[in-house]
């Protein structure tokens, strides 16, 4: 696994040995990044169920401001900490262990928003649901965050509307898919090129 463009651009980086992460490929995160491009710059990204911090670290190498890392394993928080290291990318870096509903919490009390939102939560746990829940009414993302979420192919997303979120597009992939949400029509499906 490797860091596809940007500063960092060809550098490997490590993964926690065993099934308790699901690395995302180099093939799907290039596409998802090539979706994301005109979004980066500059941008406060928020990576939940960071797993090797790979997503985040790819947005810090192509240019994003900020990225706050959320990950309770504490050996994948390590892998975090060490693929930061060798990206040099620690500066724009914050890695927070412990529970994601704590680590959002604190992240509100702090008044932090976050202009992208990418969850890659264990799959079939409705996860998505929960946190979308928890952060609807929050200041973590306004109208004009967009929040990407990597889910098995089979999850069902029909509640979206009803819980004030908007579906902006689905990508599948052959064994699971990238899901984009936001708060309201403030961002279109024609926002994101196709990949």
């Amino acid at each position: 696994m490797r860091v596809i463009a940007g500063s960092a651009k060809r550098l490997q980086l490590k993964t926690i040995p065993g099934l308790e992460t699901r690395p995302t490929t180099d093939r799907i995160k290039e596409t998802l990044f090539n979706m994301l491009q005109p979004e980066i710059l500059d941008c406060r990204f928020l990576d939940l169920f960071s797993g090797s911090g790979a997503i985040g670290i790819e947005a810090l190498s192509r240019g994003a401001a900020e990225t706050v890392f959320v990950e309770q394993n504490p050996a994948a928080v390590s892998c975090i900490k060490e693929n930061l290291k060798t990206t040099r990318l620690e500066k724009g870096a914050a890695v927070i262990q412990g529970d994601v509903i704590r680590a959002l919490n604190t992240l509100i009390l702090e008044g932090k928003t976050f202009d992208l939102i990418f969850m890659d939560p264990p799959y079939r746990m409705g996860w998505e649901k929960k946190i979308l829940e928890y952060i609807k009414d929050s200041s973590l993302a306004d109208e004009t965050s967009l929040i990407i979420v990597e889910a098995s192919l089979d999850t069902d997303f029909s509640w979206l509307s009803e819980n004030g979120y908007q579906l902006v597009k689905n990508k599948e992939y052959k064994t699971n898919k990238h899901v984009f949400i936001c708060k309201n029509s403030a961002k279109q499906t024609e926002d994101l090129p196709t990949a």
